[in-house]
């Protein structure tokens, strides 16, 4: 099922040359399920036509409070009831100080006067030169809108329209659409600090070559994304995998099993939860070479040490946080055969609270998995689904798991 199926947005659009980005998020909406109707202001038509979106939408586009197609003559009270959120993109700084006024003299700032506070969420996201996005008086009104119940979907960084380079660019509609659909997850984490590992690791054995597995990340990577959806901060520690970061995530690269465990170890003492979601190494190296092992002509392999690596989860599950219950630790479990023994004996030997098993082979690099959620009270197996759906479920379960 698409993202946002079911979904009615209303896409509102004030006036800035970032008007050309919205009828590709237009776009996007509709292909991620969504009906979209488009609310246009004046100075928004002198930069893209109504006709444009509303090829894109598939309906009549609103541009005035007087329009007389509604029976009841009331569009904003129409649009405004119909709506699951409204989305204001571009959202100038002309329009945000509109809405910090609760002006209502055009039909676009009428019908977000006018949605329920409770049930449509109002998400902006502002386009402006970099002066304007820095000057006191937008950061008092964005202040405004954000106490009134409005949502900053953040900006971008980069060249602006006018030559400069700053901050205030709208955010590209890849970008927005993940936040969209990100506003519309219950927020079971907000407040909670989460750590995810994810990716293999790479235990070199000279600076050329090293010892790795499979695993993709992707998992690791659809667990980061839908505990910051959750309302989470997120950090994510991840091995040498070619994935994008997931919009609002902090980062840290690493290569090495030690590593991920220093880096762990490092931020540990400020997170609620564990999720070990990558695959690291059993064994490294015991020596790794300084140059390149070359053959020697013999035609036999060289002869390597191997030394176990360090257990990351079981080194955090055995902390004070954790067995204090400040850290709640979550594995997993990547096996070939015999799942539900290996998992239920994993997770006794970690001594965790939860274990996810899945099949390493029928799940690495795949967009898709099955997992098998092991506790002390048994096992209860996730059908398969994306990557990203299983997480948002994996994330329901630690939600509920966790004291308030």
């Amino acid at each position: 099922m698409s993202e946002l199926s079911g979904k009615h947005i209303v896409l509102g659009l004030s006036g800035g040359i970032a008007c050309y980005k919205s009828a590709e998020l237009c776009r996007a909406l509709v292909k991620e399920g969504a009906t979209v109707q488009v609310v246009m202001t004046e100075a928004a038509e002198r930069f893209i036509t109504p006709v444009t979106m509303q090829a894109l939408s598939n309906r009549p586009v609103y541009g005035s409070q007087w329009d007389t197609r509604p029976a009841n003559n009331m569009a904003h009270i129409n649009l405004s009831r119909e709506a699951d959120a409204i989305v204001i993109a571009p959202c100038s700084a002309d329009f945000m100080a509109r809405l910090a006024q609760g002006r209502a003299d055009e039909l676009l700032s009428l019908l977000c006067l006018a949605r329920p506070l409770g049930s449509v969420p109002l998400l902006l996201a502002p386009a402006m030169n970099r002066e304007m996005w820095s000057h006191p008086a937008t950061r008092r009104n964005l202040a405004l809108v954000e106490r009134d119940g409005g949502v900053l979907l953040g900006v971008g960084t980069g060249d602006q329209a006018c030559g400069e380079t700053g901050d205030g660019r709208m955010l590209e509609p890849p970008e927005l659409l993940d936040e969209i659909i990100a506003a519309f997850q219950p927020k079971v984490l907000a407040g909670r600090t989460v750590l995810v590992t994810a990716g293999p690791t790479f235990e070199g054995m000279d600076p050329i070559r090293g010892i790795t597995n499979h695993s993709s990340g992707k998992m690791g990577f659809a667990v980061a994304r839908a505990a910051r959806e959750a309302g989470a901060e997120v950090t994510l520690v991840a091995g040498p995998v070619a994935l994008p970061t997931p919009r609002g995530v902090r980062r840290i690269d690493v290569l090495s099993g030690l590593q991920m465990l220093a880096a762990c170890e490092d931020l540990a003492p400020r997170a609620d939860i564990f999720v070990a979601t990558a695959a690291v190494a059993d064994w490294r190296p015991a020596q790794a070479s300084a140059q390149k092992i070359k053959k020697d002509g013999s035609g036999e392999p060289p002869v390597l040490r191997f030394i176990e690596n360090p257990d990351i989860l079981l080194t955090l599950a055995q902390g004070e946080r954790a067995r204090s219950g400040a850290l709640f630790c979550v594995g997993f479990a990547a096996e070939s055969h015999d799942l539900l023994a290996h998992a239920q004996a994993k997770r006794a030997r970690k001594g965790v609270p939860l274990l996810v098993g899945n099949i390493g082979p029928a799940a690495f690099g795949r967009d898709d998995n099955q997992l098998l959620l092991v506790d002390e009270r048994g096992a209860r197996e996730l059908p398969r689904a994306s990557k990203l759906a299983l997480a948002r479920q994996l994330v329901a379960e630690i939600a509920s798991r966790i004291p308030a």
